[in-house]
């Protein structure tokens, strides 16, 4: 089965400055985390708050799916997904 995101909830996790959201492959929910890092050579502005990055990730979310979805297909099959700037290639 391939990996969904039925859910379009997204949240910010300030002490490993990152923006989780959720995927599920079947009845399997795997979490997703994209690195500040990671997200600010996607977003158009600087990540400088909460607000910017969970703006960054919805103005870049079906790109940053579309990466979580090869991710996860290439073998990071495990309830937790970390995406790097690889991931974008």
């Amino acid at each position: 089965m391939s990996i969904a995101f039925p859910n379009r909830s997204r949240s910010f996790d300030p002490t490993e400055k990152r923006v989780r959201f959720l995927g599920h492959d079947g009845m399997f929910e795997v979490r997703f985390f994209i690195g500040l890092d990671t997200l600010g050579k996607t977003a158009s502005s600087a990540i400088t708050s909460e607000g910017d990055a969970l703006s960054a990730f919805d103005e870049k979310r079906r790109l940053i799916l579309e990466a979580a979805e090869k991710a996860y297909a290439r073998g990071k099959r495990n309830n937790m997904c970390v995406l790097t700037a690889a991931d974008f290639h």
